[in-house]
């Protein structure tokens, strides 16, 4: 009999894929593999903050709600900077700045609070949430992860189009009155909101290489752009399933895994060419 917390594994694995493997083209078509970078100090941000509040109010349950706000707020922060002629590499780079100052201030506080608490296992917490847990996701976790991931799902899936010709050509978009800025702004959001609702899972370290490379080998296996999303929807479900199954008999932690398959398949198709 198949242990229920390998098909909770399963499940969230296969959540992950199709969210990622439909936004991991736009964010190498739109460049926004730098954006990744903030999102990783908007989510330790959050997380410290969130660890906060659940220490000073006994619930944990904060923790992903508080990241998941403050990496909305980020990255919205960004696209605002970015609307204001900045190129995108500056706007993240200044948002950036301040969100890891605040991080190692957030840490100072973190460690005041916890000194009053010296039995309470955050440290744990911290660790997972760095490197992620899938085989740790509760009923709970894996029914906000598939409600909240469905209904980002459809708003990709409403909006996909729109996403790609932002991508590939912005001022010819808004020549033919597109709404650039709010597809622009709704693009941004969901990048956020996949990566604060899928961290717990695929882990904060490991984040900004699990939402890059599946795109990247997509576009690199050529093709139009229904053919790079299918690569890229079959190379994150593969490669996260794999993952699973490999760290079930190793115990390393699948995120690491998944990591260096991607790392070993991109390595070998640059090879190739």
């Amino acid at each position: 009999m198949i242990p229920d917390f390998i098909i909770r594994a399963v499940l969230a694995s296969i959540t992950v894929s199709v969210l990622l493997g439909l936004l991991s083209p736009l964010i190498n078509m739109k460049g926004l593999a730098f954006l990744t970078h903030a999102i990783f100090h908007a989510l330790l941000l959050g997380a410290v903050l969130g660890m906060i509040l659940g220490l000073l109010l006994n619930n944990l349950a904060l923790v992903t709600f508080v990241a998941m706000v403050v990496t909305v707020i980020t990255v919205l922060l960004i696209a605002e900077i970015e609307q204001h002629g900045f190129s995108p590499d500056s706007a993240v780079g200044i948002v950036a700045s301040f969100a890891a100052g605040l991080v190692v201030l957030g840490f100072g506080l973190l460690y005041k609070v916890m000194a009053s608490r010296p039995y309470f296992p955050l440290s744990e917490n911290i660790v997972s949430y760095l490197t992620g847990e899938i085989f740790l996701v509760t009923t709970s976790d894996l029914l906000v992860l598939t409600s909240i991931g469905f209904f980002v799902l459809l708003i990709i899936l409403l909006f996909y189009r729109d996403f790609i010709y932002l991508s590939f050509d912005p001022d010819g978009m808004e020549s033919y009155g597109g709404r650039t800025r709010f597809y622009l702004y709704l693009l941004y959001t969901l990048v956020g909101l996949i990566g604060a609702l899928i961290v717990q899972s695929v882990g904060l370290v490991t984040l900004q290489v699990i939402a890059v490379l599946p795109g990247a080998i997509a576009m690199m296996l050529g093709g139009d752009i229904r053919r790079i999303t299918l690569a890229s929807l079959s190379v994150t479900l593969t490669i996260q399933l794999s993952s699973v199954l490999i760290a079930y008999f190793t115990a390393i932690p699948p995120s690491g895994i998944a990591t260096i398959i991607l790392g070993a398949v991109y390595g070998a198709l640059i090879m190739r060419r």
